[in-house]
């Protein structure tokens, strides 16, 4: 028999209840990438020869991290697969100006910085403009922040 008091036990429980119920958002991969593809195909390792974004080749490729990356040429392939923390931009590609703001961000690959021997990139040839008044502050928050923005 459902009294009142039960009833309106049911009644205060149920937002509750429905609070721990909801789904979980997803986390954002450890790679940024579109359709499988790392850093929209550019060549990682062609970044530090500090001419920009090269298109990678669709057939020379390699699985990391949960994404494929492209290379101009195997050289760069093997360079990148001997020492991928080094060649890959950090925070898994997605905007370091993002990162350092706490929330994750795609990027473009033309708006690139290379700093103390790393890649960083941006989500736009504009953010890269201000992050690029302040690099060593930026990557001091985003390193804070970095990786639990992923589950943001």
């Amino acid at each position: 028999m459902i009294t009142r008091r039960s009833a309106l036990s049911m009644f205060i429980a149920t937002p509750a209840l429905i609070g721990l119920s909801r789904p979980a958002f997803a986390a954002s991969p450890p790679v940024y990438q579109e359709d499988g593809i790392a850093i929209d195909g550019s060549d990682p390792v062609a970044y530090f020869a500090g001419n920009g974004p090269v298109a990678g080749a669709r057939d020379i490729t390699l699985d990391w991290r949960g994404a494929t990356w492209r290379f101009a040429s195997d050289e760069n392939r093997d360079r990148f697969l001997a020492d991928p923390i080094r060649f890959a931009p950090q925070y898994g590609g997605y905007c370091a100006y993002a990162a350092a703001k706490g929330y994750v961000a795609s990027t473009v690959p033309k708006a690139w910085t290379l700093y103390l021997d790393r890649l960083y990139l941006n989500y736009s040839k504009g953010v890269r403009r201000t992050w690029q008044k302040d690099i060593p502050g930026y990557i001091a928050k985003a390193e804070a922040n970095w990786p639990a923005v992923l589950e943001s």
